[in-house]
């Protein structure tokens, strides 16, 4: 049986104290109020309701921590060195929609450094977790990415620019590139949540172009600690500040930077 960090404690807390109003929302979807932050991108109440209970929990645990946060931003703490990096509800569109694919997703950075990380799928109730060093878990279950060695056979997931937003001629390019080389393509809504599926072997891959520190700070440690590499689009290392992404198993990584490149 895994056992979780304080640290990761802390995070699962706060994840699991923010997902009842979550869930609580998601059935009544239809009747949020929303209100238009930009095209295609959308904050609700209950975004909004679920960060501040999230930072109420974290701030009480931890009050020296510093927090960068979707919606509140930067928040400086007593301690420049350690701050949480949070994404309350990532998957936005989907919630709205009803589609049942969306999560909370939780990092600690110390020092510059992701030390540990949740991703919390509120719907399955899976809570994927890592902390450097221990390895990759769905609660107490060990993960690992896929063994598939060859792209034609691998799953890919990825991420579409937003109306308005990024560069699409670029997109079209790494699709027409990139699907007739795949078993398939999937475009979930859910940063934080394909990268926890390339972690636990659903997918193969997972690249997006257009990506902000929030959505992938805890699933970029996840993929690693459950054996994958994982890099900017272009190969280089800033991959919680880069603005791009590219996880993978590593037989498949070469083959997907290769595309990409």
């Amino acid at each position: 049986m895994a056992l979780m960090p304080p640290l990761v404690t802390v995070m699962v807390k706060a994840a699991e104290a923010a997902a009842k109003s979550l869930a609580r929302d998601f059935g009544e979807c239809e009747q949020l109020q929303v209100s238009k932050k930009g095209p295609s991108n959308f904050v609700t109440a209950a975004d909004k309701k679920a960060e501040k209970s999230i930072h109420y929990v974290l701030a009480k645990t931890r009050p020296d921590f510093g927090f960068l946060m979707e919606e509140g931003g930067v928040i400086e703490g007593k301690d420049p060195s350690r701050k949480f990096i949070v994404d309350p509800l990532d998957g936005t569109n989907n919630f709205l929609h009803g589609v049942p694919h969306w999560c909370i997703t939780i990092a600690a950075e110390v020092e510059g450094e992701v030390t540990d990380g949740i991703i919390f799928d509120v719907v399955r109730n899976e809570m994927f977790w890592a902390s450097k060093g221990l390895g990759a878990f769905i609660r107490n279950r060990k993960i690992r990415v896929s063994s598939r060695t060859n792209l034609e056979d691998s799953l890919v997931g990825t991420g579409t620019p937003a109306k308005g937003r990024g560069d699409h001629e670029l997109f079209a390019r790494d699709i027409k590139r990139i699907l007739p080389a795949v078993s398939g393509m999937r475009r979930m809504g859910s940063a934080a949540l394909d990268l926890a599926y390339v972690a636990a072997g659903r997918f193969d891959a997972y690249w997006e172009r257009e990506i902000q520190p929030w959505d992938v700070a805890a699933g970029a440690l996840i993929v690693r600690e459950a054996g994958g590499i994982v890099t900017e689009v272009s190969g280089g290392k800033n991959v919680v500040y880069g603005g791009t992404i590219l996880a993978a198993n590593p037989p498949v990584y070469q083959d997907m930077l290769g595309f990409l490149k």
